[in-house]
C-alpha cells in the first residue's frame, strides 16, 4: 500500500488542518475531530490510501478507532499492519476480519491506540494479528498450561521473544478492552512469566543435558510475580534452590545447577535483535548478590534461621515455585513457612518495616518524587507494606490472611476483621486504579517505569485508556491526586483503627479483631502493656459522645505517631490523662482535630519522655502552645519578665507572687522541652533539625532567660511583700556556671552570687539584715512543695564556699578578691553575669571582678600548673563510683569539663589581650579563640561538636527519665529513648554509644594537647 504524498491533491490550508476544495473532504475532517482525533490532516491522508477504503467508509470502524485510547496512534498501527501483510489476501483478510468480527476488532484497534511498542510487534511481525482470534471468547482467561502451548514453538531465545510478545498482545488486549480487570490481567501476566521461565529452563537444559542430568533446580518467584501480580514491563524476581539427584556429588551437582540458572536468567535478559524479554533478577537470595546463586534447602534454612533481615521475611511471603522441580519448590514454601509466620516477634519488627519504607522514600530523587507512582507518598508500596505487615503480624494464628496477592490478602484482611470494611474498600478500589495507571504507563513503550507522564498527549492517551473521555488530563490528574490521598491517610490508620474497633460498641454482626489479635498487634507495635493500652482505648474511644466519636477518629494516627517512639505505652497512657483533664474543654478536641501539627506534636511529646509530659499534665491547657505556628518559640527575657512582673503587681502577697511566678516558669520549661523534642525528633510537618548546636543555643538560652525572669519576679515579691517599694539595700543576683553562661539545662541548677550595697543613709546593719533575708525568703519560696518544679538557687562558688556569708557588699568582695582570691576563683568568674536586681549594682560587680578573670599578661606559669592541678583533682576525685569513664557527659573522657576547662584556660591567659574572649559562654569563646588563632580550626570544630553532644546527653537524660543525670540510662527503653533524641532510629542505640565514646575520644586528643600540654 503506497501512502498519498502532500502534492497528491489540491489542498489549501484551513485553520485547525487541511481540507480538499470539494465537500466530502471537509466533512471528513469534521468527522475525525469528534471521534478524538487530534491531527486530522495527518489521519485524512493515512486514509485516502486505497486498501483503507474500507475503514474510510465504515462508520462503525472509524468509530472503534475514535473509542481507543490514542485514534492517531491506533490508525498509524493499522496502516503499517495493513501495509505488512504479504499479500493482497492477507489484506482482504484483515480488512475483512476488522468489519465483521467487533471483538477482534476492538481488541486489536486497542492494543495498537494503547502500545506503541506492540504496534512495531506487529508491523515486524504482521501475522501475529490472528493470535486475538484464538482468545474471542470473551470468558477466556488462559492460564500457564495455555501460555505454555503459545510458547512450545519456541526454540532459541530470539523466537522464544517473538512467542512471549505474541502472547503479551493477547494479554494487552482483554486488558485495554476490559474483558480482564487489572487483577486478572496482573495474573495473566505472571502466568505468562512462568510459562517463560519453564520454557527457558527447557532450552537451557536441551543446551546442557549432562548438567541437567546432575541435579534438581526448582526456581521459586518472588515479587510481584510470585505474588500472581506482575507488571507489564518489570524485574521478574526468583531464587534458585538446587539439590543432587540420588548417586551425584552435591557440590558438582550445584555447580551443574548454577550454570543451568545462569543460562537461563541469560535467555530471559540478554537483548537479541527482538529485544529483551525482561530481567531475571536473583537478588533477594540469601545475602543478595553477594550470594552462591544456588543454595540447598539445607542451606537456605540455616541462613534465615541465623542471618535473615525482618525484610528477607517480608519478602518470602511472595514465594511461589514456578519451574523445574516443583517438588523441590514446594518443600522450600513448606520448609520456611513457619519462619516467616513468626517474624513478627522480632525485635523491633515493625520499626524495622517502617525504616525500610522511609528509606526507599528517601532515595527517590527530589524532582521525580511528586511523579513516582509505585514508590512516592500514597503510592503502590504503601499499600503493600502496610498489608504485608498485617499479615505477618495476624497470620501466625489465621492462615486464611496468607495470600501473596496484594488484592487477595486486603479482602481477607477486611473479612477477618483486621482492616476496617469501608477502609478495605477503600484501599482495594485506590491500589487497583493506580495499578491501571501503572499498567498504561507501561504498556505504551513497554518500558520499566513507575513515573507519571508530564506531557499532555501522554496525559491525554493515558486518561482515555482509563475511560476519563470528557476532559481526560483533568480527569486523571484529579483521579491520581484523590487515590493517592486515600492511600496516604489509610495507610497511616490501617495498622490501627482495628484496634479500636476491637475495644469500641459495634453494631450486632460486625467483625472485629479479637481481644488476643489485638493485643498480638499491640506487642508487635512495641507496647510493653498490652493489657493496659488495651484498656486506655477502651476508655477514650468507647461509648456515644462526641467526645469519643473524634477520639475515635484522631486515635488511628496517634497511636502510629506513639509506636514510632521509643515508649509508646507512656504517649498513649499520657493522652489518656490529658484527654480526662480536658476532654470536656471544647476547644481541645477541636484543636487536635483541625490543626494538624498539633495531634502530632501532642503524640511525640507524651511518648519521648517523662518530663514534658508532667509538665503538661500538671496544666493541661499548655496543650494549646502545639496548635500555634509560633507556639514553640520561646520567648525572650523581656516578654518573660513583663508578664511575670505584671503577675506579680496584681498578687496579694509574696507567696501567692511566687506561685504565679512557678506556674510561668512551668509552662515555659513545657513550651521549651516540648519545641525541643519536636526540633530534634522532627514531625511530618517539621522535619528535624540539622543543626544540633542550633538545639542546644536555643534551649540553653529560654532557660537561663526563663530563670532570670523568674528571679527577678521573686525578688520583686520579696521586697514589696517586706519593705514596700524600696529595699533599704540595693540588691543584685550575679549569674555564675552555666547559668550566667546562658546554658542551663532542664535540670541544672541556678548557681549564683548575691551582692547589696546600703542606700545612702541607711544603717549598715539593717541592710545587711534585710539581703539576708531577701536570700532567705526568696530561695524558701523557689522550693516550697507544690504542682510546680522547684527552682534550686545554688550560692557554693560565693567567697569562703558554704561557710561564707550567703550575700556580701561591693566592697565585702572587693576586699576579699584582694587578699585572698585563689585562681579557680578567677576560673568561676568567668561566667559571672548580672541577671536579675540593681542594675548598675550588677555592673560594678563585673567591673571589679574583670581584672581577676581577665588578668593583665595572662596567667603566671604556677598559676597554670594549679589549674591543671585542680583539674587532675577533680577528674581522679568527683568521678561517681563505677561509672563509665568514656560514657560520663560532665567528667568523663572528652566531655563537657574537659572542654569548658580547656576553652577557660585560654580565657584566662589571653581575654586580656583579645576582646572576643570576654564572654561568659563557651562556644563563643571557643569560636573567639579558634579567629585568634589560638586553636586551630579543626581543634576547635572536635571540642565544639563534643561539648554539644555532651550538653544534649544531658538535656536527653532529663527529657526522659525527668530527673537530672550525666551518664547514659541503664534502661533499655530510656536509652533507646535518648537515642531517638539524638537522631537516632530504632535499633540503633549501639551505634548512638559508639558514636559518643569516638567523638569525645577526638576531643580527649585535643585536650590533652592544649590544655594539659602534652
Amino acid at each position: 500500500m503506497t501512502l498519498p504524498h502532500e502534492g497528491e491533491s489540491a489542498k489549501r490550508p484551513l485553520k485547525g488542518g487541511w481540507r480538499e476544495t470539494g465537500g466530502r473532504r471537509s466533512s471528513t475532517f469534521t468527522r475525525l475531530l469528534r471521534h478524538g482525533f487530534t491531527d486530522p490532516s495527518a489521519a485524512e491522508r493515512l486514509l485516502d490510501a486505497p486498501d483503507l477504503d474500507t475503514v474510510r467508509d465504515d462508520p462503525l470502524l472509524l468509530d472503534a478507532l475514535g473509542a481507543t485510547a490514542d485514534p492517531d496512534l491506533a490508525l498509524l498501527g493499522l496502516v503499517r499492519l495493513v501495509e505488512g501483510q504479504e499479500d493482497e489476501p492477507g489484506r482482504r483478510e484483515l480488512l475483512d476480519t476488522l468489519v465483521t468480527a467487533k471483538p477482534l476488532r476492538d481488541r486489536l484497534l486497542g492494543v495498537l491506540g494503547a502500545s506503541e511498542a506492540l504496534a512495531d510487534h506487529l508491523a515486524r511481525h504482521p501475522r501475529d494479528w490472528r493470535a486475538l482470534v484464538t482468545y474471542e471468547a470473551v470468558d477466556l482467561h488462559p492460564g500457564v498450561e495455555e501460555f505454555e502451548r503459545g510458547l512450545a514453538e519456541a526454540t532459541d531465545p530470539v523466537s522464544l521473544r517473538v512467542a512471549y510478545r505474541r502472547c503479551l498482545l493477547a494479554i494487552a488486549a482483554r486488558d485495554v478492552c476490559g474483558t480482564t480487570d487489572v487483577a486478572e490481567a496482573a495474573a495473566e501476566l505472571a502466568d505468562l512469566a512462568t510459562a517463560t521461565l519453564r520454557a527457558a529452563l527447557a532450552m537451557a537444559g536441551a543446551a546442557a543435558p549432562g548438567d541437567a542430568a546432575q541435579c534438581r533446580l526448582a526456581v521459586i518467584a518472588m515479587g510481584k510475580c510470585g505474588g500472581h501480580e506482575l507488571n507489564y514491563v518489570s524485574d521478574v524476581d526468583v531464587i534458585f534452590v538446587g539439590e543432587a539427584v540420588e548417586g551425584a556429588d552435591e557440590g558438582k551437582a550445584l555447580r551443574a545447577a548454577t550454570r543451568l540458572a545462569s543460562h537461563m536468567m541469560r535467555i530471559c535478559s540478554e537483548t537479541n535483535v527482538e529485544g529483551t524479554i525482561w530481567p531475571v533478577d536473583a537478588n533477594l537470595r540469601p545475602e543478595g548478590r553477594n550470594g552462591p546463586l544456588v543454595r540447598t534447602l539445607s542451606s537456605h534454612l540455616a541462613y534465615y534461621q541465623r542471618w535473615a533481615k525482618t525484610w528477607e521475611f517480608q519478602a518470602l511471603l511472595k514465594a511461589r515455585p514456578v519451574a523445574g522441580d516443583l517438588a523441590l519448590g514446594e518443600e522450600y514454601v513448606a520448609t520456611l513457612a513457619p519462619l516467616v509466620w513468626h517474624a513478627a516477634e522480632r525485635e523491633n519488627f515493625v520499626a524495622d518495616v517502617q525504616r525500610m519504607r522511609r528509606r526507599v522514600i528517601e532515595n527517590i530523587p527530589a524532582g521525580e518524587v511528586d511523579r513516582e507512582l509505585k514508590l512516592g507518598p500514597g503510592g503502590l508500596r504503601d499499600v503493600e507494606f502496610a498489608v504485608q505487615m498485617l499479615q505477618l503480624v495476624h497470620g501466625r494464628s489465621d492462615t486464611s490472611i496468607r495470600s501473596g496477592s496484594t488484592l487477595e490478602a486486603l479482602a481477607a484482611l477486611g473479612a477477618g476483621g483486621y482492616v476496617g470494611r469501608v477502609d478495605a474498600a477503600q484501599l482495594d478500589d485506590a491500589y487497583r486504579f493506580l495499578r491501571s495507571l501503572e499498567h498504561r504507563i507501561q504498556l505504551y513503550k513497554l518500558r520499566r517505569t513507575h513515573l507519571v507522564p508530564e506531557d499532555d498527549a501522554d496525559l491525554r492517551r493515558i486518561g482515555r485508556s482509563l475511560g476519563m473521555r470528557t476532559e481526560p488530563i483533568t480527569e486523571l490528574n484529579r483521579a491520581w491526586k484523590r487515590h493517592t490521598s486515600v492511600v496516604r491517610r489509610l495507610n497511616e490508620k490501617l495498622f490501627y483503627r482495628p484496634l479500636l474497633d476491637a475495644v469500641a460498641q459495634l453494631a450486632p454482626g460486625e467483625t472485629r479483631l479479637s481481644p488476643e489479635a489485638a493485643r498480638e498487634r499491640l506487642v508487635a507495635l512495641g507496647y510493653a502493656d498490652p493489657s493496659a493500652a488495651l484498656r486506655h482505648l477502651e476508655a477514650l474511644a468507647s461509648g456515644v459522645s462526641r467526645k469519643a466519636a473524634i477520639q475515635r477518629t484522631l486515635l488511628p494516627v496517634l497511636l502510629g505517631w506513639f509506636a514510632d517512639s521509643a515508649d509508646p505505652d507512656a504517649g498513649l497512657l499520657g493522652f489518656r490523662k490529658v484527654s480526662d483533664a480536658l476532654g470536656k474543654t471544647p476547644w481541645y478536641l477541636r484543636l487536635l482535630r483541625d490543626e494538624g501539627a498539633a495531634a502530632e506534636n501532642l503524640a511525640r511529646v507524651l511518648s519521648a519522655g517523662r518530663l514534658a509530659p508532667d509538665l503538661l499534665l500538671r496544666a493541661p491547657e499548655a496543650v494549646a502552645l502545639l496548635g500555634d505556628p509560633r507556639g514553640l518559640e520561646p520567648r525572650g527575657r523581656d516578654p518573660l519578665e513583663q508578664e511575670i512582673l505584671a503577675a506579680v503587681r496584681r498578687a496579694e502577697g509574696a507567696e501567692q507572687a511566687v506561685t504565679v511566678t512557678r506556674g510561668v516558669r512551668r509552662r515555659e520549661l513545657f513550651r521549651t522541652a516540648a519545641g525541643d523534642l519536636i526540633g530534634s525528633y522532627g514531625t511530618e510537618e517539621s522535619p528535624a533539625e540539622a543543626d544540633p548546636g542550633a538545639l542546644v543555643d536555643r534551649v540553653g538560652d529560654a532557660i537561663s532567660d526563663l530563670t532570670a525572669a523568674t528571679l527577678a519576679g521573686t525578688l520583686r515579691a520579696v521586697v514589696r511583700d517586706g519593705w514596700g517599694d524600696t529595699l533599704p539595700t540595693r540588691f543584685a543576683v550575679i549569674g555564675m556556671g552555666r547559668f550566667g553562661g546562658h546554658e542551663l539545662g532542664y535540670g541544672s541548677d541556678a548557681d549564683v552570687l548575691f551582692v547589696h550595697e546600703p542606700r545612702e543613709g541607711a544603717d549598715e546593719q539593717e541592710a545587711a539584715k534585710a539581703a539576708a533575708k531577701v536570700v532567705a525568703e526568696m530561695r524558701r519560696l523557689l522550693q516550697i512543695p507544690s504542682a510546680d518544679p522547684p527552682l534550686l538557687i545554688d550560692a557554693d562558688l560565693r567567697p569562703e564556699g558554704r561557710s561564707g556569708p550567703l550575700v556580701r557588699t561591693l566592697k565585702s568582695y572587693e576586699a576579699y578578691y584582694r587578699r585572698w582570691s585563689l585562681v579557680w576563683e578567677s576560673q568561676a568568674l568567668l561566667r559571672a553575669e548580672p541577671v536579675a536586681g540593681d542594675e548598675e549594682l550588677g555592673r560594678a560587680f563585673t567591673a571589679l571582678v574583670d581584672p581577676l578573670r581577665y588578668p593583665a599578661e595572662g596567667l603566671g606559669e604556677d598559676a597554670i600548673r594549679e589549674v591543671r592541678r585542680l583539674k587532675a583533682r577533680m577528674e581522679a576525685e568527683r568521678m561517681p563510683r563505677g561509672a563509665d569513664p568514656t560514657l560520663h557527659a560532665k567528667l568523663g573522657r572528652g566531655g563537657l569539663s574537659d572542654v569548658e576547662w580547656t576553652v577557660q584556660l585560654m580565657q584566662l591567659e589571653h581575654a586580656w589581650a583579645e576582646p572576643g574572649l570576654r564572654t561568659t559562654r563557651t562556644r563563643e569563646a571557643l569560636a573567639a579563640a579558634c579567629a585568634a588563632e589560638l586553636i586551630p580550626t579543626e581543634d576547635a570544630a572536635i571540642l565544639d561538636e563534643a561539648w554539644v553532644l555532651a550538653t544534649r546527653v544531658r538535656n536527653a537524660v532529663m527529657l526522659v527519665r525527668g530527673r537530672a543525670g550525666d551518664t547514659f540510662p541503664a534502661d533499655g527503653r530510656e536509652l533507646a529513648a535518648v537515642a531517638r533524641y539524638l537522631g537516632y532510629d530504632p535499633g540503633h542505640v549501639g551505634e548512638m554509644l559508639d558514636d559518643y565514646r569516638r567523638i569525645t575520644r577526638r576531643a580527649r586528643a585535643v585536650v590533652e594537647e592544649r590544655f594539659y600540654g602534652a
